[in-house]
């Protein structure tokens, strides 16, 4: 009894039947496909059930059609043990640096395809040790020998992405569909991983010098900010002061402006006055001059002006010459009265009079 477990397909060989009539197509140049019961190998595998196989007519080839896990590493998967044959792969960088890379690589065989595969491959070891093994490998070793060792760490998912496209189109000539390509490991030179290390540490150094420099830079910001509000109250007091004297220096300024235009003014309207004064004066002397003539005018103006004059127009004492007693006598007449005058004039009281009044 043939027994398929779930997850599995057997894909038949029949060494006896009917006569083989391909059914895969003119595009299909590895073998022929027919239906159940002639010769060749059957289109459609067995699922999960018993069959009772004559394995002397038949040859029956279980292949998985869960999802496959190959690793490329030193540990091998425990459910199908197909990657028992796989090691690291090993590559050079284009510097000379030898690299080991530990690789996992997933893939499924869809049931419906699991009779072409057997048709291309043989079996599902085949796939993997012939077929996936030299596709994964060949790329990795010439990927890693076309860049240097620090850009393929750096670029490492772009590596792994890369990967999975060629690995992709690789196994679809197979029929075989791939699930996933991961870089589970790279071991490194020791010398590569002192470069690094010593880079990364210089690093790290650059990173803490800029951060310890914009604590700084903040410090002393900080400071300045609380210097500036330390001083508000000074800047303040400063400031008004500066207000007041400005408003100081306007007020004078618009008040010299003022007695500026007030003197203007004044002096404008004072010789406006003046003119005025002048000019009817003027015109009165030519009427006088018309009216009298020249000789009586100035007559007139001088007895005019010694009237308003404060001086004495006749002498308090006046001597009338004549004989020469009555000069004389007359003379002493005109003492006596000038004395008589003087005494009957009020006198100031003597010094001491106005002491004693005053104590």
């Amino acid at each position: 009894m043939l027994v398929v477990e779930q997850g599995q397909v057997a894909v038949i060989k029949a060494y006896v039947g009917l006569p083989t009539q391909d059914t895969s197509g003119s595009d299909f140049k590895f073998g022929s496909l027919v239906r159940p019961g002639h010769r060749g190998i059957w289109q459609e595998p067995l699922r999960t059930g018993k069959y009772p196989i004559n394995p002397r007519c038949y040859q029956a080839v279980i292949v998985p059609t869960f999802i496959i896990t190959l690793n490329w590493a030193d540990v091998v998967s425990q459910a199908h043990n197909l990657d028992a044959q796989l090691k690291q792969i090993e590559a050079k960088s284009s510097e000379g640096f030898h690299f080991a890379i530990d690789l996992q690589v997933q893939i499924h065989i869809p049931d419906t395809q699991a009779p072409y595969v057997i048709s291309m491959v043989g079996s599902v070891a085949n796939l993997v040790n012939e077929v996936l093994q030299a596709a994964v490998g060949n790329h990795f070793r010439n990927k890693l020998q076309s860049m240097p060792a620090v850009s393929f760490i750096a670029t490492r998912e772009a590596v792994q992405q890369g990967a999975f496209e060629y690995v992709r189109e690789e196994l679809a000539k197979y029929r075989v569909e791939t699930r996933g390509v991961y870089i589970q490991a790279v071991v490194l030179p020791e010398q590569l991983v002192e470069v690094l290390t010593e880079r990364e540490i210089a690093n790290q150094q650059v990173a803490t010098y800029k951060m310890q420099k914009a604590s700084q830079d903040q410090r002393t910001e900080t400071e300045k900010a609380k210097g500036t509000a330390d001083m508000q109250a000074d800047l303040a007091k400063s400031q008004v002061g500066v207000d007041i004297q400005n408003n100081r220096t306007a007020a004078r300024k618009m008040e010299a402006e003022g007695e500026a235009t007030f003197i203007e003014q004044t002096g404008a309207a004072q010789g406006a006055q003046v003119r005025s004064v002048g000019l009817a004066r003027a015109e009165a002397y030519e009427r006088q001059v018309a009216a009298l003539g020249p000789t009586a005018t100035a007559v007139v103006n001088a007895v005019e002006a010694l009237s308003k004059s404060n001086e004495p127009f006749v002498p308090n004492t006046l001597v009338v010459g004549g004989g020469n007693e009555g000069g004389t006598l007359g003379g002493v007449m005109a003492l006596l009265m000038r004395k008589i005058d003087a005494g009957l004039e009020p006198k100031p009281a003597p010094r001491s009079s106005r002491n004693r009044h005053a104590r």
